[in-house]
């Protein structure tokens, strides 16, 4: 990720219309997740879907709180995709965000557990 600061890291121009195209395709999970943080309605944070940050984009994130919301699918089980996300989600935690993943089987079965658990994570930041 790009070493410059604000909330797109330097992002580039392809990043921004890759994540346009994603918010136009978003999964039933991230889509039920994001009827609970959207419009400030998790304790008062704003939230940004499908946020194009240097070369990566988050599923959701809120910036004042540095905190970055994944739902993963099952292709997210794989050996070699979960080597990315950790390498990814240590280039989000050099810039000091904190990443917290769920599985689309969390966020559908269990929602409230889920937006409990980011609201305790964002409220501690």
């Amino acid at each position: 990720m790009s070493k410059e600061f604000g909330m797109h890291y330097g992002a580039e121009a392809r990043v921004f219309r890759f994540a346009e195209e994603l918010r136009q395709q978003m999964t039933p999970a991230e889509k039920k997740l994001w009827k609970h943080l959207k419009g400030k309605q998790l304790a008062g944070l704003k939230f940004r879907r499908q946020h194009a940050m240097g070369a990566y984009i988050a599923d959701f994130y809120c910036h004042s709180k540095k905190l970055v919301i994944e739902v993963d699918g099952k292709y997210h089980e794989d050996d070699i995709q979960q080597q990315k996300d950790k390498f990814r989600d240590s280039e989000m935690e050099r810039f000091d965000i904190k990443v917290l993943r769920f599985t689309n089987e969390q966020v559908l079965s269990t929602t409230s557990k889920v937006l409990k658990e980011i609201e305790k994570t964002a409220l501690s930041r």
